[in-house]
């Protein structure tokens, strides 16, 4: 490899660098009226404690669960509102389809555009759910008392119309808030969501913004949130770090009910005082609540709906964004950021390939070698997808399974990985050295492998930009192992290994940020054959893997260029499988024949 051509190019990237130094914006805050907020933190603490000591079990789907719907109906009535039931069904995996509902309570303004304040009900059933999501349901019952169409000074009438919604299935991968944002009737009116989700607890606030797609909810709204946030509890509200929002562009994914909104480009935000994975049924009691936190909460909540009340549209922003601190940096210069970095790598494998033509080091069997391992990692994803289609895995609707209903399928697992043994059987005889390889064939075989990778890498800019995070670190690591073939074992092994950077930090995320451990790996997989991570997206891992495989081969020894006619055995593994048992059976029959013959 050219390293001073490598190394050259990588001034390139200097001016994408620069974009993305003057893309860098400031949001602004909406500024609520100067009047105090009416929320009531002793009423609303009463109002959690009482739903989660009289329906402390409100799993989706069961009597309970109806039980607290009517419970919150009969919450706003007395009020003037009207509460609406949108009915729904959502599958769940191991308990089938559910049917489900949503309670709508509106309070019209002069405007059909709306503002949605929302909580579930719903809850775990291992513990009181106290704070999951006791807390939010009251908070939100004390914000639709605050705005009642009956009563006080509340009769005013308000530019925006507001909608307080009440979801089921939360803990089902958003499941509510997904059938909302998809089929209610006011969906197409919604210009802010703020989601209110355990909120009682005793850590700072935290917001959540990722979406279902690889978007961001409006940076003035999340100005506002966290300002309002910071003016009640005098400390800054936790965000994921930039590293962390970068992953969630890359693999987007959240069982928080802003995410089927922000999907939609609709500005949606949650609030909760829980870790990414809460502890199920771990102190969520009514004395655990923190009364104070929520009444902060609750009070900033009614800041922002009142600062939204302004009639004061908010400024869409970018698609897609970081936080850094108080500034975002634009998705877009992001992207250009990291398509810049693929330049470097796709200079010198060209490059690479160009000096193998000439030096007349054959690169078509290289290629072919890596058809065949494409082949071979392509039939084991058509396996697996066959066994989803025969329903081998769970099933369920479109969204992400509950963190705590992870259970490896391990019957369907073996089964896949006999089939992809088999197939290996079937592959290898291609692959395996049957004679000492060339030192130009390895290298042959190195610039096959990244020349695959660069293909990879376009259709990964072609589909999902910011994904690139996960491949760039092989493609410019893997780059140098013709380098360092001639090293010691260690520098070797360290290079290659690093390459695996990327999808370790897929892994890393849910294993650590979720609470999966090993089990992120079948989280991961799971998500992709219940469809809420693309299909296309596994198919270019297929391919990534197939390129991974060629490189970690040619690390090992065990790399062999296709062979030619004349190298290759005569039959396949399959005909010659079939030649020796029909061999051994014809001999058998004459053994058994002969010693019938002897008298």
């Amino acid at each position: 490899m050219n390293g001073r051509l490598y190394r050259g190019t990588w001034l390139l990237v200097g001016l994408p660098l620069l974009v993305l130094a003057f893309s860098v914006a400031r949001p602004t805050a909406l500024q609520p009226p100067n009047l105090p907020a009416a929320f009531d933190r002793g009423d609303a603490e009463a109002l959690a404690s009482q739903l989660a000591l009289g329906y402390p079990s409100r799993v989706p789907g069961t009597g309970p669960a109806d039980a607290a719907a009517r419970w919150f109906t009969r919450q706003l009535t007395p009020y003037g509102y009207d509460v609406r039931a949108e009915h729904f069904s959502v599958g769940v995996p191991g308990r089938g389809r559910l049917h489900l509902v949503n309670l709508v309570a509106q309070k019209r303004g002069l405007s059909h555009k709306t503002i949605v304040i929302l909580a579930h009900r719903d809850d775990t059933g291992t513990g009181d759910g106290a704070d999951d999501n006791a807390s939010g349901t009251a908070a939100l019952i004390e914000l639709a008392r605050a705005y009642a169409p009956a009563g006080g000074a509340a009769k005013l009438t308000l530019p925006y119309s507001l909608l307080f919604l009440s979801t089921d299935g939360a803990t089902d991968g958003a499941a509510g808030a997904a059938a909302f944002a998809a089929h209610s009737p006011e969906r197409q009116d919604v210009i802010a969501v703020i989601d209110l989700d355990a909120i009682a607890g005793r850590g700072l606030p935290r917001l959540i913004l990722t979406g279902d797609t690889a978007r961001s909810p409006a940076s003035g709204l999340v100005e506002t949130v966290r300002a309002q946030l910071a003016a009640q509890t005098g400390a800054e509200p936790q965000r994921a770090s930039a590293l962390r929002q970068l992953v969630d562009l890359a693999f987007p994914y959240s069982a928080y009910e802003q995410a089927p909104f922000v999907a939609r480009g609709v500005p949606a935000v949650t609030v909760t005082t829980s870790p990414d994975r809460p502890q199920e049924g771990i102190g969520d009691v009514p004395t655990a609540l923190d009364a104070a936190r929520l009444g902060q909460i609750g009070r900033a909540t009614q800041n922002v709906v009142d600062a939204l009340e302004q009639g004061i549209a908010l400024s869409p922003g970018p698609s897609s964004y970081v936080f850094l601190g108080s500034r975002i940096v634009r998705g877009w210069a992001i992207e250009i950021v990291l398509v810049a970095m693929l330049l470097p790598f796709l200079v010198a494998a060209v490059d690479l390939f160009a000096r193998c033509r000439r030096r007349r080091i054959p690169i078509a069997p290289a290629l072919r070698s890596y058809r065949s391992r494409l082949v071979f990692w392509a039939f084991c994803g058509g396996v697996f997808a066959l066994f989803g289609a025969a329903g081998a895995w769970p099933d369920g609707s479109a969204r992400p399974p509950s963190l705590a209903d992870v259970h490896w399928p391990a019957a369907a697992l073996v089964g896949v990985a006999i089939l992809a043994g088999l197939a290996w059987i079937v592959a290898r005889h291609t692959l395996v050295p049957r004679r000492p390889v060339e030192p130009e064939e390895e290298l042959a075989g190195h610039a096959g492998a990244l020349l695959a990778l660069a293909v990879v890498a376009v259709l990964v800019v072609a589909t999902y930009p910011f994904a690139l995070i996960f491949v760039l670190p092989s493609l410019h690591l893997w780059l140098w192992l013709p380098q360092v073939r001639g090293r010691n074992l260690a520098l070797r092994t360290a290079v290659l290994l690093a390459g695996f950077a990327g999808p370790a930090l897929l892994v890393w995320s849910f294993a650590g940020r979720y609470g999966l451990g090993l089990d992120a790996l079948w989280y991961i997989a799971w998500l992709v054959t219940l469809g809420y991570a693309p299909a296309s997206g596994f198919v270019i891992a297929l391919a990534w893997a197939a390129a991974a495989g060629q490189l970690v081969a040619i690390s090992a020894g065990r790399y062999a260029p296709y062979p030619a006619a004349s190298e290759r055995p005569p039959r396949g593994p399959i005909r010659e499988t079939v030649r020796r048992i029909v061999i051994a059976r014809r001999r058998h029959l004459a053994e058994a024949a002969e010693r019938r013959a002897v008298p």
